[in-house]
């Protein structure tokens, strides 16, 4: 009885001494930063009153020029975070010093939870491997290919908000419209299916969709567990994606792949990018191919990505618009003169000509950014001129994307929605990384190209047909995020008064 006792007395001291050691680290080493809770860290607010990018933006601003290195101290739970609060340092950090942060620190596990193998978690020379292959399928070529698809969908939304409002200017939840359009137009483009979710707002596809976001295999406090230690989390085999999730998606990748082959069916989309590099896998060339699990992946999260952020975006550029009606009839102005050269319709071409609506979505990007704040983990020691200034291998480095773009040295008077910060010249005036939607350097969304033409065309054809003004009671002003989603999103949806723009 007396060893177990002392045994057990050794664990706990143990234990105390190593939380003790983990929460005194930045102090230890100097480091600026902000007093810790045990065991939250920095985040007792945290899902609760606070978005995790808006904790970011707070630290990056409280010290921001006023260390004597690059970086500040932050405690994610028991997880170590360098926030970066010199922008000079986050181009070493996405493109200077690449390699020793390359990689996000997500969790993926290819045995056990197939679709977590994706471009976006995987690591290392894998991820090289892999991003090289998936390069040329988001080339300008292949979007000029998939436009008609997007386009139709969104002539088919337009349908749908004109059918909305056939009595009348009507108060519309166009977030819900538009995730609608997004889901179509990725279900189409990724799966080859007619999802029909603009008609349908119950549709299996998107249901799923939604449940691949919101829904937790084990509970969202796993998620620290996930983060913290994700590579743990895949030995001990566990698995992030929700059962009914990858049953439902992995049946109709294999479904729409056996068909495709089957029938020699080809529509020029990104699933039949991902089968030709299946084919090459299967034939033997693994250099150039992928397996199906890797294909299924890459499509699932494509649909993810894609269904979330650009149609995030796109309902935030319309309340922004809404606000600010000058803005909107500007735009509404060009997008009715580029059209009318092209005999009323969208194409391709056409949408180059549209320079202000550029402007629009980049200061939506800017104002709301979707991914508020980008992570990377630091793979090799790195080593700063100021010695104290060292990041070593497994520490988290955050670069707080919501809090540069809120930045007023870079962006004076940021809580303005202002088209302009985008005009060539003041775009000139900026240092590089500080616009950074999409990330910046080798790890760049992949996808950018294909997310942009759909949130072009979208915004296009909605301006063209309709106008949005704020509701009295139904409209947030300014917009509220939910404190609960890692990503930036409006709390309730974005409620907007929509008229038909008479002709």
């Amino acid at each position: 009885m007396a060893i177990i006792i002392v045994l057990l007395v050794g664990v706990i001291s143990l234990a105390v001494w190593w939380v003790h050691q983990n929460f005194s680290y930045w102090k230890r080493r100097g480091i600026p930063h902000d007093p810790p809770n045990i065991p939250k860290g920095n985040t007792s607010e945290l899902m609760k009153t606070r978005q995790i990018a808006d904790l970011f933006r707070e630290t990056y601003s409280k010290y921001k020029g006023k260390t004597d290195g690059p970086f500040v101290g932050f405690y994610l739970y028991l997880k170590k975070i360098a926030i970066v609060t010199d922008i000079d340092f986050v181009k070493t950090v996405l493109i200077r010093e690449f390699d020793k942060f390359h990689d996000r620190g997500l969790f993926h596990n290819e045995k056990d939870d197939p679709l977590t193998n994706h471009l976006v978690a995987i690591e290392g020379q894998k991820w090289r491997q892999l991003r090289q292959k998936m390069t040329p399928t988001f080339t300008s070529g292949k979007m000029k290919i998939m436009f008609p698809t997007v386009l139709e969908i969104g002539n088919e939304m337009i349908r749908v908000f004109t059918e909305k409002i056939t009595g009348g200017p009507q108060p519309l939840n166009v977030a819900d419209l538009v995730s609608r359009f997004s889901a179509d137009v990725i279900g189409s483009c990724a799966f080859g299916l007619e999802c029909n979710s603009l008609r349908n707002p119950n549709a299996e596809f998107v249901t799923m969709g939604k449940a691949a976001i919101t829904e937790r295999r084990y509970g969202k406090t796993a998620d620290l567990f996930f983060f913290g230690a994700p590579k743990l989390a895949a030995k001990l085999r566990m698995k992030e994606t929700v059962q009914k999730v990858e049953d439902f998606y992995m049946k109709i990748v294999r479904e729409t792949v056996d068909y495709r082959l089957k029938n020699n069916v080809k529509r020029n989309d990104f699933m039949d990018m991902l089968i030709d590099m299946k084919i090459n896998y299967d034939k033997g060339n693994k250099q150039d191919g992928i397996s199906f699990n890797e294909l299924a992946a890459q499509a699932f999260i494509f649909f993810l990505a894609g269904f979330d952020t650009s149609s995030t975006s796109l309902g935030f550029a319309l309340h922004e618009l809404a606000v600010n009606q000058d803005i909107q009839d500007k735009l509404r102005t060009e997008i009715d003169t580029v059209m009318a050269k092209y005999n009323g319709q969208l194409n391709y071409d056409s949408m180059r000509e549209l320079t202000y609506l550029d402007k629009v979505i980049d200061e939506t990007f800017r104002k709301n950014p979707v991914v508020g704040h980008l992570i990377r983990i630091c793979t090799q020691r790195y080593e700063h001129p100021n010695g104290k200034y060292f990041i070593e291998p497994g520490t988290g480095v955050v670069i707080p994307t919501l809090g540069i773009h809120h930045d007023p040295e870079f962006y004076p008077e940021p809580e303005k929605f202002k088209p302009e910060r985008f005009d060539e010249d003041q775009v000139l005036q900026r240092p590089p990384c500080t616009f950074l939607p999409f990330g910046d350097g080798p790890r760049t969304c992949i996808g950018l190209r294909f997310g942009r033409m759909q949130i072009v065309v979208g915004l296009a054809l909605l301006i063209h047909n309709f106008k949005f003004e704020v509701h009295p009671t139904k409209t947030t002003v300014p917009l509220k995020f939910k404190v609960t989603d890692v990503l930036l999103c409006s709390e309730g949806g974005v409620h907007l008064n929509v008229s038909k723009v008479p002709r």
